[in-house]
């Protein structure tokens, strides 16, 4: 059985009143079971230019004769921090958008997908100028 982990580690944080730290890994199995996802897009960088929305997943359609049906999907904004006003709204279903959360430079966010015809994934950069992203996608 091929198996693809995902690990997070919060190395520390003192916004508490006592310093934590919190680590979690999971092995990413097809939904229902446990077969590990054998498929993957592979680690691919994309740049924005432009402050038209842009879709990143289109649901239910094929990537290298395969439909995405469920997944997991890793991005990063690749961009310096800056003075914060300078972002990527990550969203959900392009006809209808549903903000999923914004992706400041050196963000990134890891979430389950359903391929679901309506369940696309889209990106909404705040301004023109150049932004890098990485995404991944390990689906069934």
């Amino acid at each position: 059985m091929a198996t693809t982990t995902a690990a997070i580690t919060i190395a520390s944080s003192d916004i508490a009143d006592n310093n934590f730290s919190v680590s979690n890994t999971a092995t990413l199995t097809n939904a229902g079971n446990d077969t590990g996802m054998t498929k993957t897009t592979g680690l691919t960088r994309v740049t924005l230019a432009s402050t038209s929305p842009v879709i990143l997943i289109d649901a239910g359609a094929t990537t290298r004769l395969n439909t995405i049906t469920r997944g997991k999907i890793y991005i990063k904004n690749l961009n310096d921090r800056g003075d914060g006003t300078k972002f990527v709204t990550v969203e959900m279903d392009a006809a209808s958008p549903v903000e999923i959360g914004r992706l400041y430079g050196g963000d990134f966010c890891f979430f389950p997908f359903d391929g679901s015809s309506g369940n696309d994934i889209g990106l909404d950069p705040s301004d023109a100028t150049s932004t890098d992203l990485e995404y991944i996608i390990f689906y069934e």
